[in-house]
């Protein structure tokens, strides 16, 4: 049902001539062929959703097929270094993310791959703060009565969709902040997390406000957001609960593999952008909580450059590690 629901919102003058003829060329005849998107993590969560959108506004602007592709595991990372290793042609994108991008230079000792200097980032799409929530049905009806749980008892279940994620980061954060312990419950994406939760078998989770929102089965306890969400008056944030370390956007942008003509870079940002801008595409991400976010391709590039060196600090002080 929640899946069905998302799918519904649903250098250039110094260059040598050869150089200039030749990104011309790619820019002109891009794209080829049908171009893959890649989602680093399981359909029907937030990334999906994303991608789903912005990715059929872009097969209407270039008249060629994009086509979404999930490949999960290890906390986005998989799919991230397939694109990493891709031919830099275009032709091949990723939805590059908080977890896979940001977090994930910070907690994984052996990433195959740089978030800086193995991608050409083209634009940021959108960010979403996440939500700490519950089952309907549970005991625990506000973050005071969390937290008491937790200190009465040790190892409370908090879910994310995998090592290494955002939701694992902030868990960390809660944990330390709050003078609590709790077990993390990794899964392979968002999906099967909230089946538990919904189906009574997981006790909480931190996920993205878009994906459990406007879902009735589920009892959200705080957001991630500075202030509150407009849409959700009545749902207080951790900054306000006292916890200010939980300010914290999950991002989503889209990135090629490093080495991609600067051509088809702009083109996909010129065409990302005005997807963005479109009342259509804008109205479905803040009807969900999500912000649209607008950035050249190098203010993206410093952007990815700037939160890898802001979860580095975070990493640290919680004392993530996964391998």
């Amino acid at each position: 049902m929640r899946r069905r629901h998302l799918l519904s919102l649903l250098p250039g003058a110094l260059a040598a001539p050869s150089l200039v003829a030749a990104q011309g060329g790619a820019q002109a005849g891009y794209p080829a062929r049908p171009v893959r998107v890649i989602v680093p993590f399981p359909p029907g969560g937030t990334t999906d959703f994303i991608a789903r959108l912005v990715s059929a506004r872009l097969t209407t602007a270039f008249g060629q097929t994009f086509v979404v592709e999930n490949r999960a595991g290890a906390g986005g990372t998989v799919g991230s270094d397939l694109v990493a290793k891709s031919q830099p042609d275009g032709q091949t994108l990723i939805v590059s993310n908080i977890a896979s991008f940001g977090v994930a230079p910070a907690v994984y000792r052996n990433l195959p791959y740089n978030s800086v200097t193995d991608f050409a980032h083209v634009a940021l799409m959108a960010e979403i703060p996440s939500v700490l929530a519950v089952n309907v049905s549970s005991p625990i009806r506000s973050l005071a009565d969390f937290i008491t749980a937790a200190k009465a008892r040790p190892g409370l279940n908090v879910g994310s969709p995998g090592n290494g994620t955002s939701s694992h980061t902030k868990q960390a954060i809660l944990q330390r902040s709050a003078g609590i312990e709790t077990t993390h419950v990794p899964y392979r994406g968002s999906g099967p997390m909230m089946n538990d939760v919904a189906g009574g078998s997981l006790e909480s989770m931190i996920t993205t406000l878009v994906e459990a929102g406007r879902n009735e089965r589920f009892r959200l306890l705080a957001v991630t957001a500075d202030a509150r969400v407009p849409g959700w008056p009545d749902l207080p944030t951790f900054k306000e609960l006292g916890y200010p370390d939980l300010v914290a956007s999950t991002w989503f942008g889209l990135s090629a593999a490093a080495g991609t003509p600067p051509a088809i870079v702009n083109r996909l940002n010129t065409e990302v952008l005005a997807a963005l801008a479109t009342p259509e595409i804008t109205a479905k991400l803040i009807e969900t909580g999500a912000t649209p976010r607008r950035m050249t391709a190098p203010e993206y590039s410093a952007f990815v450059e700037a939160e890898v060196r802001r979860w580095a600090g975070v990493v640290q002080a919680a004392g993530i590690s996964i391998d």
